[in-house]
């Protein structure tokens, strides 16, 4: 069933590239004249000629992208997307053939439909990530001497130097290119027998360890909740304002609000830490090891 879904797609997309490539080229007065009437008159009829007319440009970009093991009729269709969003933005004022100007936008998108498909792993969207992904075969091959095999240092270094990226992108990128993702379902072994799933270690905590740190953290709560009763209002509220809350407040916020100087706040607080750490001892002896305190 699928392998005749794959011959049916393969003949529709046949039939689409025929179609596009025998579709007739537009004089660059034509072109001009279409881009106005559709800037001007929204002209639907306008914009499907002139789109029309550039679906060859899209076949020949798409065929660029053939080797990244994506299917054909899905590159052709994104580049479309890109031919649609030049045309819309297309300004006929400029003096610039349309083709010059929707090459970039056809380009631009099929490129982003490669790197959101091509790995399960996220390669990078930025520009220099971008450049590095799909020009490190060809400069590997003419660099290196052979597109096979794990680059030398200063091949890793020469390319990083002439797309202007780290020598630690190019050994990332290398890897991801050349190993590929890998089904957790395959099967390893003399007899096939085991899958790749099967041997992954669970970094998850045991059932008996998450009980424990949950007894743990209960009880040096509990710990400093009473710790935190030797201490007077003032140092109660400096405490909680720079040690506690998710968002600590600054010493001169402090002291603004308790009208005092910063440096005043500051020793407030250094009086607080020892008053605390005292009833630490006294209760749990050593208040960093018990996880209560830093050191």
């Amino acid at each position: 069933m699928a392998s005749a879904e794959h011959k049916q797609s393969q003949r529709a997309n046949r039939r689409f590239i025929k179609s596009a490539m025998a579709a007739p080229m537009l004089a660059p007065e034509e072109e001009q004249a279409l881009a106005i009437a559709f800037r001007d008159r929204q002209d639907s009829s306008a914009l499907h000629r002139l789109t029309q007319a550039h679906m060859r440009l899209v076949i020949s970009m798409a065929a660029r992208f053939r080797n990244y093991g994506l299917p054909m009729g899905d590159l052709i269709q994104e580049g479309n997307i890109g031919l649609m969003q030049a045309a819309m933005r297309f300004d006929p004022a400029r003096e610039v053939r349309f083709s010059t100007y929707a090459g970039w936008w056809i380009r631009a998108s099929i490129q982003d439909f490669v790197l959101r498909n091509w790995s399960i792993v996220r390669t990078g969207t930025t520009a220099a990530h971008k450049s590095l992904f799909f020009n490190l075969r060809r400069l590997r091959a003419r660099i290196g001497g052979n597109s096979d095999g794990p680059m030398t240092s200063a091949a890793r270094a020469e390319i990083a130097r002439k797309l202007n990226v780290d020598v630690r992108d190019v050994e990332e990128m290398e890897g991801r290119i050349t190993a590929g993702d890998r089904s957790l379902n395959a099967t390893f072994g003399e007899d096939g027998d085991a899958a790749w799933q099967d041997s992954l270690a669970d970094d998850r905590a045991l059932p008996d360890e998450t009980v424990m740190d949950l007894h743990d953290s209960e009880r040096r709560r509990i710990w400093l909740k009473d710790a935190l009763k030797c201490l007077s209002p003032r140092e109660l509220a400096i405490i909680r304002a720079r040690r506690l809350a998710e968002e600590t407040r600054t010493l001169e916020e402090l002291g603004e609000k308790l009208g005092i100087s910063k440096e005043r706040v500051r020793q407030i607080e250094v009086q607080a830490l020892k008053k605390l750490k005292d009833a630490l001892i006294a209760r749990v002896g050593d208040p960093v090891a018990a996880g209560l305190l830093s050191s």
